[in-house]
């Protein structure tokens, strides 16, 4: 089993020291991992996704060493990101260098910048390296727009010639926390499973969010810092989304439509108290279970999707997410996938 699995890693490392392209399982999502520095891999995950060009992808990395490869300036605050969260699923976006991986920060001045902790992952990682892959970028292994993959199987659906490692089903379940460190103070760019109270704490800064209005070193998040805010993977307004129609509605929203519903359809609710009359759900509806913490549902998340989309349904309602920062990531991928 280790020789198999060393084998399958080292295909893998020479594929991508090739130019070519694989499926990567990271934490998060599997992703459609190229060479960072060499355009022309870097361009094909572009074409093979579907994805605009101007459209950063995230760059993995193997350990914090190589971050000077990518960034010109790395602030104290990112630095103590790093050291709390990677490996893991942080994404962090700093200055780059003028003429390094241009193709993979989509043209923009800054580059997104993340290391894994999954085994499969970091062991690709190291071995790229040692055959000159200094950075692997990444972007979940997905038509672009569409709901991200967490097992093999997802990806293999999607691009069934691509060379894919099995590294089981993701532990997180949804993409990487991006927080941008490229200015005077952190801002929260796209929501994960770290909250923005645990990196602030990691950081000793707050970390601010483009929606407040804190300020803070003599930075002020308003409508004027989101009109720099750079380029980040992941936060177009509509992302992630089955072939169905998603909808977010509390469970008496649901009770309310249900007669008027476009049948077949889904939903997806954190009990199982969506009767009519104390009467079984009318035919054509089929009715599924979600968490009810938010961790264990942001893991199961894009697997139901698709399991629900697989259903033929014309509609997936999903009873909306409670507020609280722990369930922030789940809210963004759901808003995202209704929009």
């Amino acid at each position: 089993m280790v020789n198999a699995l060393g084998d399958e890693v080292l295909q893998a490392a020479q594929a991508l020291a090739r130019g070519e392209l694989i499926g990567l399982p990271t934490e998060t999502v599997y992703g459609l991992a190229a060479d960072a520095l060499n355009p022309s891999a870097v361009n094909a995950i572009f074409q093979t996704k579907g994805r605009p060009a101007n459209h950063p992808l995230i760059v993995h990395l193997a350990d914090v060493s190589l971050v000077p490869v990518f960034a010109s300036e790395v602030p104290a605050f990112a630095q103590r990101l790093m050291a709390a969260y990677w490996p893991g699923p942080l994404t962090l976006i700093l200055k780059r260098h003028a003429g390094v991986a241009d193709a993979a920060a989509g043209g923009h001045a800054t580059i997104a910048l993340r290391c894994p902790s999954h085994p499969m992952a970091q062991a690709v990682l190291h071995a790229t390296l040692s055959l000159g892959v200094q950075g692997v970028a990444a972007p979940s292994a997905n038509v672009f727009g569409s709901v991200s993959p967490t097992t093999a199987a997802h990806v293999r659906e999607s691009f069934p010639e691509l060379l894919v490692l099995d590294g089981g089903a993701c532990d997180v379940g949804i993409e990487s926390t991006i927080v941008d460190c490229s200015r005077d103070a952190p801002v929260l760019l796209r929501p994960g499973m770290l909250s923005v109270s645990q990196l602030s704490e990691a950081c000793g800064v707050s970390v601010l969010s483009p929606a407040s209005h804190a300020v803070g070193s003599g930075l002020q998040v308003s409508g004027a810092v989101r009109a720099v805010t750079p380029a980040a993977p992941g936060t177009l307004a509509s992302h992630y989304a089955p072939r169905a129609r998603v909808r977010l509605m509390t469970i008496e929203q649901m009770r309310a439509h249900l007669h008027n519903a476009k049948l077949p359809l889904a939903t997806w609710t954190r009990t199982s108290l969506l009767r009519v009359e104390q009467n079984a759900l009318p035919e054509g509806v089929k009715q599924f279970t979600m968490p009810s913490d938010a961790a264990p549902c942001a893991h199961d998340l894009f697997a139901q999707l698709r399991a629900m989309d697989a259903l033929g349904v014309q509609e997936i309602w999903i009873e909306t997410p409670p507020d609280g920062e722990a369930w922030a990531g789940v809210r963004d991928r759901l808003q995202r996938a209704a929009a």
